[in-house]
């Protein structure tokens, strides 16, 4: 009999199993997919590492989280700094003074600071009623009408006056000329890919992959004491509350056989017209050197069953119903959700293992554990 079935085999069920299997717990972990490492899963093809499922840059400022990652991979000191394609011209991402300068002309940080304040002036809501009033509040006109409306409307699939203003909370405006897309202390990616951070996460644990937890549930729980579920938790209920909502992604992966395609990771197409959300180019991610290369495009699209859920839309319905979810959780003790599609919730990875290592510590102080 073992302490823990763990149903996922990614980020959330790895640290979860790996914690615990350090604390002297049995720990038996299963996967529907062909591989383990969920969507930070990477292969590697002509010596290059590719992304299955979307870029992945690890980056946090929690202390605790990095010291423990970095006991299962060595990172290298990539720094996102995508840029975006917007009518036949290349910006700077984030939002900074090389984006500015480009867009107005201006040059020094009070220049920008004035030009954007005059453009936000145009637009005063009391309390903005969805993501178009929230964002033109935020940014102003242009910033908004040429990186943010298609590019948004492309990939939730809504017009943006009919998403909520929730999806925005800030649009971080960057008054100098630092191109790091990223705030945090730590960031890189691990040297190898994340396939192996995953493995090293999972050593001497029994996994088990192409393994349907939901159609065998009775004779998978009968193997564990309790149950940590990293699927979409309305699906383990049966949907019984109806169905929570998604996003999709379509990943189009092709082998080119040039040198180098756009010079850098990570481009955004904001344009509605482009089909696509970002190109992504692999072998920058670890300075590669190759003499071909691999480029994805993502495709934002409906999910329909059978499709992998990416993004929850958590509006006001799916909220809602996400509440009943959460209750009939409460009253099914043995059974623990965690992750993105148990918590219906949006996570960066650090996000997700810093919840991983909560989880544990609240199992471990919980009685009869």
């Amino acid at each position: 009999m073992y302490d823990y079935l763990i149903v996922g085999a990614g980020l959330y069920g790895a640290v979860f199993a790996q914690l615990m299997t350090g604390q002297g717990k049995r720990c038996l972990v299963i996967d529907r997919r062909k591989h383990i490492g969920g969507n930070i899963y990477t292969s590697v093809k002509d010596g290059i590492v590719i992304h299955q499922y979307g870029a992945h840059i690890f980056h946090t400022s929690n202390d605790e989280v990095w010291k423990y990652i970095n006991r299962f991979a060595r990172f290298n000191h990539f720094v996102n700094s995508p840029l975006a394609y917007s009518k036949g011209k290349i910006y700077n991402l984030p939002f900074n003074m090389n984006t500015f300068n480009r867009l107005w002309g201006v040059i020094t940080p009070d220049e920008a600071r004035e030009k954007i304040a005059e453009q936000c002036a145009e637009y005063r809501f009391e309390r903005p009623s969805n993501l178009e009033e929230q964002a033109l509040q935020l940014c102003g006109k242009d910033i908004y009408h040429l990186f943010i409306k298609e590019y948004t409307e492309k990939q939730w699939g809504r017009k943006a006056h009919l998403l909520p203003a929730s999806i925005i909370k800030r649009i971080p405006l960057r008054l100098t000329y630092d191109n790091n897309y990223f705030d945090d202390v730590y960031q890189g990616i691990p040297i190898g890919g994340y396939y192996g951070l995953v493995q090293n996460l999972l050593e001497g644990i029994p996994v088990y992959t192409e393994v349907d937890y939901l159609k065998n549930r009775g004779e998978w729980d009968s193997k564990a004491r309790r149950v940590l579920f990293t699927g979409c938790i309305d699906e383990y209920y049966n949907h019984c509350f109806g169905q929570l909502s998604y996003r999709s992604l379509r990943f189009e992966h092709e082998h080119l056989d040039k040198a180098d395609f756009q010079g850098n990771a990570v481009v955004n197409y904001t344009e509605y017209e482009v089909p696509y959300t970002r190109i992504i180019e692999h072998k920058h991610f670890e300075f590669g050197r190759q003499s071909t290369t691999w480029i994805t495009k993502e495709y934002p699209q409906a999910y329909e069953k059978g499709m992998e859920p990416f993004y929850p839309i958590r509006d006001a319905e799916n909220l809602k119903r996400l509440e009943k979810y959460n209750e009939l959780a409460a009253s099914t003790p043995r059974v623990l959700f965690g992750g993105r599609l148990g918590l219906y919730a949006y996570m960066d990875m650090d996000d997700t293992i810093a919840a991983a290592m909560m989880m544990v510590k609240q199992e471990l102080n919980s009685k009869g554990v």
